[in-house]
């Protein structure tokens, strides 16, 4: 194996190498916040914003150690994805893809595709979509590819995508696949116009009979990761559980954040019945009970995600029935964080409409985040056929 090294390295560690990571997003915030109004505008991220992210390592930090990663643990990673999104939640969700994304590739591609992808020894930037959307027609040394896939968030400042296909016209029939190829092969279809998430740049691109080295591809879930395999024990729920998590906790943060400052100077009532906002006992309980849901919904990720780490820290995938509760641990959190956010925007009045206050940028980010199919309240139904002993429960059901 031939180690290859990131811009940044992080201590190994645990408590040293959180608290590093934690630190790297605090270093962006004046990067991140500069350009936040263009990424409204665009639609993505501005370059130096991206560029700032990947010099840091954090699109890196859920990468294995042995090619220049972080390799961060499941609880570091929501905290990371938390402590960014409370900045900007576009920056906070582009984190949790690109490196997600970048994860898998580093984990299941081998030396020969890695090797191509790190040039002078720097990560790639990473984009893609899960979903099985095009088909890859099995050909002499490959795969030729065709297919749509939708929400490739980062896609404009990638290099390389990793998605999935059905593998057709082998013996065993249809099978599902990743299959990865340069950015500069896909067409991008330029259909991000959206409320909430803006920045994000979370377009389809499509593939037209395009060829893919069998180096570039891996087997679906049967795969087994060759390096940094920890996380990938996990199984979907549990790998998404963190970003998701934390992207809406840090909303919320961001939230209260901006309701207390604005409640201190602003007073809301008709003439002659003028109070400030803070002064308000509503608001005051409203402030007070909104804080620990927020600690209680991150308190459930946490433990649940700290229950089935110990499981694949030994690599052991955890079953179906802690499946299910890390992925409604971030429903959970998603529908908490969303009516905190809801209830703080009502209390900003009109102050908080402009399209300039971070409030309504809150409330719309939120329940974009919130329209994700891994934390609909599916995940809750799902949870109460495991408690019930259907034989047929799945976590992603």
């Amino acid at each position: 194996m031939v180690t290859t090294l990131s811009v940044a390295t992080f201590p190994e560690e645990r408590e040293a190498k959180r608290q590093a990571l934690l630190d790297a997003v605090e270093s962006l915030r004046g990067v991140i916040l500069s350009g936040s109004d263009e990424a409204e505008e665009t639609g993505t991220l501005p370059q130096s914003t991206v560029d700032a992210i990947h010099e840091s390592g954090l699109f890196a930090y859920k990468s294995a150690r042995v090619v220049g990663g972080a390799e961060a643990d499941a609880m570091t990673q929501l905290e990371v994805v938390e402590a960014a999104s409370r900045i900007d939640p576009a920056v906070g969700w582009s984190i949790m893809i690109g490196s997600g994304t970048l994860s898998g590739m580093v984990a299941f591609l081998g030396e020969e595709a890695i090797s191509e992808m790190f040039v002078d020894g720097k990560f790639p930037r990473a984009a893609g979509a899960a979903a099985a959307s095009g088909e890859a027609v099995i050909v002499e040394g490959g795969y030729r590819v065709t297919g749509r896939w939708a929400f490739a968030s980062g896609i404009r400042h990638s290099h390389y995508l990793a998605m999935g296909a059905m593998a057709v016209g082998g013996p065993d029939g249809p099978k599902q696949i990743r299959v990865v190829v340069p950015t500069s092969e896909a067409k991008i279809h330029d259909n991000w116009d959206v409320m909430g998430l803006r920045g994000t740049g979370s377009c389809d691109f499509s593939l037209d009979d395009v060829f893919v080295p069998e180096r570039f591809t891996w087997p679906g879930v049967e795969a087994r990761p060759l390096r940094g395999g920890a996380n990938f024990y996990l199984g979907r729920p549990g790998m998404q559980t963190t970003g998701h998590c934390g992207v809406v906790l840090g909303i919320g943060r961001r939230a209260l954040d901006e309701i207390i400052e604005l409640a201190k100077t602003k007073k809301r009532g008709y003439r002659g019945t003028e109070a400030l906002i803070a002064d308000r006992g509503s608001f005051q309980r409203f402030l007070g009970e909104s804080d620990l849901r927020l600690r209680a919904a991150k308190s459930l990720c946490l433990e649940t995600l700290e229950e089935a780490w110990e499981l694949v820290t030994q690599e052991i995938t955890p079953p179906p029935e802690l499946q299910v509760r890390l992925r409604a641990s971030g429903t959970y959190a998603t529908e908490e964080a969303s009516d905190i956010v809801s209830q703080a925007f009502r209390f900003g009045g009109g102050s908080a409409l402009y399209s300039s206050h971070i409030l309504q940028k809150c409330l719309r980010d939120v329940h974009g985040a919130a329209q994700h199919n891994m934390v609909s309240d599916r995940a809750y139904e799902n949870h109460g056929q495991f408690m019930l002993g259907f034989p047929d429960a799945n976590p992603m059901g």
